[in-house]
């Protein structure tokens, strides 16, 4: 059995630490005439078998069992019974992937026991175990107590992975105005994220809306502090929530202003190809202008430069020059028309 811990408080503190299942219910019974008890137990990865045999064990719902067993659930807050059924989605920011891994704890709370199952190594519920057995008057509030801090320890883990996000963001804003044509693929990646934790807190209001009802139904003052220490808890998973909905938006506008800029760039980029091509006209023109004026007097140089006998002029004193004169205007003609049209 993958047990993390095993325990039974009495008023508060720690008073046994069975060594099996089988001897918890027994211990419990004879803590119980000790004072206010409850017994604690912390699985982690439990396999389908050691979970049936814990619910035979403590008499737990069989739909509860088989989410439990399932897993991938939604946060949520069930009543079956007496026993209360929560899921809860903790969550961690990676440095080394730059993303965010959300986990799942399950939480089954009785008259006098909690039940609290772990799919991954994080969160550390130890850590909880040692703040509630410093604080035995808030122990001795009962399961409940238990709930409340394990929500604490959640809520409070939700604040680096939005400073891990807020960088992330950052980053993308960077490589946004500086033209990284990977950042699209990025944004994209970043938003799955977000949503991914947003659907992880978003239900918790109706987990504390609904175990705020429950604790009203009980009577005590000490039942009164435990409602406003879930009240601030509450307080922080709103703000969680709406630095959430920032993101999204924040995430939605620079996908926006990304894909403005890069039609912009197109356009630029097009502009500049067009404004190549236009000149690259030009110059073709200009080529083409200078080889039809030199193509006159080639023109002319190569009809005189036949051998015949018989060709006019040929024999002409005024021969020679009447040529050159006629290469010359020739070119002119040519070169006054290409100017006249902005060739040259």
């Amino acid at each position: 059995m993958p047990l993390v811990d095993n325990a039974i408080y009495v008023d508060g503190r720690r008073a046994a630490a069975p060594g099996s299942l089988d001897r918890t219910f027994e211990e419990l019974r004879q803590c119980s005439d000790q004072g206010r008890s409850f017994c604690w137990i912390g699985l982690l990865r439990p396999t389908t078998e050691e979970i049936r045999s814990v619910a035979e064990e403590f008499s737990l719902h069989g739909l509860a069992v088989e989410d439990t067993i399932t897993a991938h659930q939604r946060p949520k807050l069930e009543r079956y019974g007496d026993v209360l059924f929560v899921v809860l989605r903790p969550a961690r920011y990676v440095d080394r992937d730059e993303a965010v891994e959300i986990g799942e704890v399950h939480l089954f709370l009785g008259p006098d026991f909690v039940i609290t199952v772990r799919h991954a190594e994080e969160p550390d519920l130890g850590q909880v175990r040692q703040r509630l057995e410093h604080e035995p008057a808030l122990l001795d509030d009962g399961p409940y107590a238990v709930l409340y801090a394990v929500l604490d320890k959640i809520v409070d883990d939700y604040g680096p992975v939005l400073d891990g996000l807020q960088d992330d963001i950052d980053e993308i804003e960077v490589q946004v105005f500086g033209g990284d044509p990977g950042v699209s693929k990025r944004i994209y990646q970043l938003s799955r994220e977000v949503i991914e934790f947003q659907r992880a807190v978003e239900p918790l209001a109706d987990v504390f809306d609904n175990l705020r009802a429950k604790l009203k139904e009980q009577a005590g003052e000490s039942d009164l502090e435990l409602r406003r220490a879930l009240r601030d808890v509450a307080d922080h998973a709103t703000r969680v929530l709406e630095r959430i909905e920032a993101f999204r938006q924040l995430l939605t506008n620079i996908l926006q202003v990304n894909a403005a800029l890069v039609g912009q760039r197109q356009n630029e980029e097009m502009a500049r190809m067009t404004q190549a091509g236009f000149d690259q006209n030009e110059q073709v023109k200009r080529i083409s202008s200078w080889a039809a004026i030199f193509f006159a007097p080639s023109l002319v140089a190569s009809i005189y430069g036949m051998n015949f006998d018989h060709m006019p002029e040929l024999h002409w004193a005024l021969g020679y020059p009447f040529a050159v004169l006629l290469m010359v205007l020739g070119m002119l003609a040519l070169y006054l028309v290409f100017k006249r049209r902005g060739w040259l």
